[in-house]
């Protein structure tokens, strides 16, 4: 039987980058989840009797509300769910899911890097039909929506069994629970040299991959170990957990520290990855080198030839705009597109459908290509090691010879996390008022060329995207980026991005921070950071 429930609007449902992110106990305040889910439903025409593809990455509260959103679904006339099991499905297997099987959309679960628990993060977002996340336009409108909202449609149904494969029914909706990982591992195999890999693998080369307790370890153990023949024990923390085990799920060097310490020991595999919360994102980290996402983008648009899956090349590369200008260097060489975009791998979303681009990344440490439309940390992994079996070079040894060729782009993130939301609004206010002063002003020895606020200008739809990031450009390709992080559920986040490029292949072995300690001194005086926030140093450097 379908309910309609009244229900009054939340005024907080906007969504971010990628989907409304809230702690737990919000979500589970009275019809908040519902509340969301019916203004998704509300913003969408044309879905009746088609299918909706449903799964999250197992954190705290998925499977609750996986189920409200199958009874939500039935009751608002979809045709058919598609659900991983155990309410199961990363990321980017969710969009070749909806890509795969041509549904019309589906919704994902997740807060990707955020820590689950029961007062921790969760996530709602929905995917349009070509499996990628919705565009502006759609979240503008499911926002609208959120602010007058009166009620929402609901199946009194009994709950669906998540764990066993097959169809149910829900009203006159078919349920069907699939394997997770099944459709996500034959793409794989489709674009990498399998044989290859494994030939590398059962030569005595070491793979160690930390999935985090996240989802990506029964995708990792189904593929590195069972597929490639990885030893039994390579693939670690492979059982997804609620909270992911109390750690935090995102692979850079603070939370991964213990897989970065085990790559830099003498001893060390020959290579080591991890990937978050959601499947999204990847740590790369060969015998004695962390690989940043930046140099990882533009090493594996370098190499991407090698994999079967791109051996007729690449038609562009796409990056965020405050990724590294390493992958403008290969798309120059190769004669290809480069296309910078704001953060949010929606933007990527148009490029990828229109042709323009195959490889894509964030120095966020998200990459992937046109194979889904989402950033997919596994498929990065794969790529790096069907790299590695082509070339018999370790990762050190591509990345020096990679910086020999192009240059070296030094590189760090450097994260304020839960500033004061005011203060970072505060901050971010002032240099806007200051950038028509900023050009021809010298700080030490580094003189200002350019000052911008970045705006972009979709090649595709023709849709204007203002206020993306505060950039300061230097003379000889320094640069500074200041943006406030649109992932964090507390606070404000405020990233500040620090960059110097290095042609000279005798300068390539500095330490990063040594290498930027001038920029980072100019980046705190030009922002007043910690005059403005109170922080003598970041959260998180990257």
């Amino acid at each position: 039987m379908i309910r309609t429930v009244s229900t009054n609007p939340y005024g907080d449902q906007k969504p971010g980058t990628s989907g409304l992110r809230k702690k737990v106990p919000v979500f589970q305040q009275k019809n908040y989840a519902e509340n969301f889910i019916q203004s998704i439903f509300d913003s969408l025409e044309g879905f009746e009797g088609q299918t909706l593809v449903i799964g999250g990455d197992g954190r705290y509260y998925n499977r609750e509300v996986i189920q409200k959103a199958i009874k939500m679904a039935a009751a608002n006339g979809f045709g058919r769910v598609l659900v991983g099991r155990g309410g199961i499905l990363s990321t980017p297997a969710a969009s070749n899911v909806i890509r795969k099987y041509e549904a019309f959309g589906g919704i994902v679960l997740s807060a990707s890097h955020n820590p689950g628990g029961p007062t921790e993060d969760f996530g709602i977002k929905y995917n349009v039909g070509n499996g990628g996340p919705a565009p502006e336009k759609v979240t503008d409108a499911i926002f609208a929506r959120t602010k007058a909202i009166d009620s929402y449609n609901i199946s009194d149904g009994p709950d669906v069994n998540l764990d066993v494969e097959g169809s149910q029914q829900v009203e006159n909706m078919t349920v069907t629970v699939i394997d997770p990982v099944a459709d996500y591992a034959e793409l794989m195999e489709s674009l990498f040299d399998f044989d290859a890999i494994r030939k590398l693998i059962a030569g005595g080369f070491r793979v160690v991959f930390d999935a985090m307790s996240a989802v990506t370890g029964p995708y990792a153990k189904e593929i590195l170990e069972r597929r490639l023949g990885a030893p039994k024990g390579s693939v670690m923390n492979f059982i997804p957990l609620p909270d992911f085990g109390g750690h935090h799920p995102d692979p850079n060097l603070v939370h991964a520290r213990a897989l970065y310490e085990t790559m830099m020991a003498p001893d060390a595999p020959d290579f080591g990855a991890a990937s978050d919360g959601d499947g999204d994102r990847n740590l790369i980290i060969g015998k004695g080198i962390f690989v940043t996402p930046s140099d990882s983008l533009a090493m594996l648009a370098a190499n991407a030839h090698l994999a079967p899956g791109y051996a007729n090349g690449l038609a562009g590369i796409a990056r965020s705009m405050p990724t590294s200008g390493a992958a403008d260097r290969v798309a120059a060489k190769l004669g290809i597109g480069l296309y910078e975009t704001p953060t949010g791998w929606k933007f990527f979303g148009n490029l990828l459908d229109e042709g323009l681009a195959t490889i894509c990344g964030e120095e966020s440490a998200g990459t992937g290509s046109n194979h889904v439309r989402e950033k997919d940390g596994l498929w990065a992994v794969l790529l790096w090691l069907n790299i590695l079996a082509v070339r018999k070079e370790s990762a050190l040894e591509i990345a020096r010879k990679h910086w020999a060729t192009y240059g070296r782009n030094y590189y760090s993130r450097h994260d304020y996390e839960a500033v004061d939301t005011d203060a970072a609004n505060g901050l971010i206010a002032a240099l806007r008022d200051k950038l028509a002063t900023l050009p021809g002003k010298s700080f030490g020895a580094l003189a200002v060329e350019t000052a911008d606020d970045f705006s972009y200008n979709d090649p595709v739809d023709k849709s204007v995207s203002k206020n993306q990031g505060i950039r300061i450009l230097f003379e000889g390709g320094s640069r500074v980026v200041y943006r406030l992080s649109g992932t964090g559920t507390s606070g404000a986040t405020l990233r500040v991005y620090i960059e110097r490029y290095e042609p000279d292949p005798a300068r390539h072995d500095l330490d990063t921070q040594e290498a930027l300690a001038d920029l980072i001194a100019v980046a705190d005086e030009i922002a007043e950071i910690k005059a403005r926030t109170g922080r003598d140093q970041p959260s998180v450097i990257t």
